[in-house]
């Protein structure tokens, strides 16, 4: 059985390109930051299940560690969570935090490269950034997620909320759930990761990515058939 949930990155991988497919189409006719900071971030959610996918197939390799650390745990859900920004909050908010926060995620991965490996004993070669000598370079990914995690997350409830009651909204309503609960989910796996549990992280990026697809097409196909009307 889990050496089953270990493949299961690839399925996470090849649905990732299918969505990214879906929303960059959408992004070219419409043209918003915040298409394309989404498009970026179904990329960067792809980017991390394929370093996933890798391990799977080929193993444990230092390389493909630190990658998925980068795509994974410092990029993570930023670029949804800036795709939420761009389209909630004023552009001067969202222009300062995407230079702050990508100034923050070079630093970190810059220390990511460049810290050594240290394997204790009975290592069990799973994706941990446990292994990580300079073990401070781990403090820099919680500030990030919490960010993301109140700007995706969040601003997927305060949409929800916002819809909530407009019986012409309700598809809007509905989407914006699936989303949050899809955000959620992948947050929930990377806890189990940092106590040693990375197969709940693969299991919740593929749920949680459905998840965030189909309230993603909910909202998508309302407001198109509202512009058709």
């Amino acid at each position: 059985m889990q050496k089953f949930i270990e493949y299961i990155p690839i399925a996470t991988t090849l649905f990732s390109i299918y969505f990214i497919r879906e929303i960059f189409n959408h992004y070219q006719a419409r043209k918003t930051s915040y298409l394309l900071w989404w498009t970026l971030g179904v990329m960067t959610f792809g980017l991390g299940t394929f370093a996933e996918s890798i391990h799977a197939i080929f193993g444990w390799n230092e390389i493909n560690l630190k990658y998925w650390y980068i795509v994974g745990a410092l990029l993570g859900g930023f670029p949804l969570a800036q795709g939420s920004v761009y389209l909630l909050m004023n552009r001067w908010f969202a222009h300062i935090t995407s230079i702050l926060f990508i100034g923050l995620i070079l630093v970190a991965s810059y220390f990511v490269i460049k810290t050594p490996i240290a394997m204790p004993d009975g290592f069990d070669y799973r994706l941990t950034g446990a292994v990580f000598e300079w073990k401070w370079v781990r403090s820099f990914s919680p500030l990030i997620n919490v960010y993301s995690f109140i700007f995706l997350v969040g601003g997927a409830i305060y949409s929800a909320t916002k819809y909530y009651g407009y019986k012409d909204k309700q598809a809007h309503f509905r989407g914006n759930i699936f989303i949050a609960i899809g955000a959620l989910l992948p947050g929930i796996g990377g806890t189990f990761t940092r106590l040693g549990y990375v197969e709940v992280l693969f299991i919740t990026e593929l749920i949680g990515l459905v998840l965030i697809y189909f309230g993603y097409i909910i909202i998508r196909n309302r407001n198109m058939s509202i512009k058709s009307i």
